[in-house]
């Protein structure tokens, strides 16, 4: 089992959430984006831009965090905080 966790955040309240389930059968790099993808579309979000840092937190931590600079519309939140929350 993949699960990806998302979170919005404003005023470090939580403000929504959302968990990607999946079996894995496919390569960790397409089920963190196909998750991303999905929970972007339940979320009503463009799909953030993986700037060098966030790449480089993922793959040290399991998590990152996207703030307004990582969006091409504005979003109504502080930051969305993604991470794998379990990967069999």
């Amino acid at each position: 089992m993949f699960r990806l966790w998302a979170k919005e955040w404003k005023d470090n309240h939580l403000v929504t959430d959302y968990t990607y389930e999946r079996e894995v059968d496919d390569t960790r790099t397409h089920m963190i984006l196909a998750g991303l993808n999905e929970i972007c579309y339940e979320l009503d979000l463009c799909v953030p831009i993986w700037l060098d840092h966030n790449i480089k937190e993922f793959q040290r931590t399991g998590k990152t965090r996207f703030y307004q600079d990582n969006f091409m519309e504005g979003i109504a939140f502080d930051y969305l905080e993604f991470q794998i929350i379990d990967e069999v």
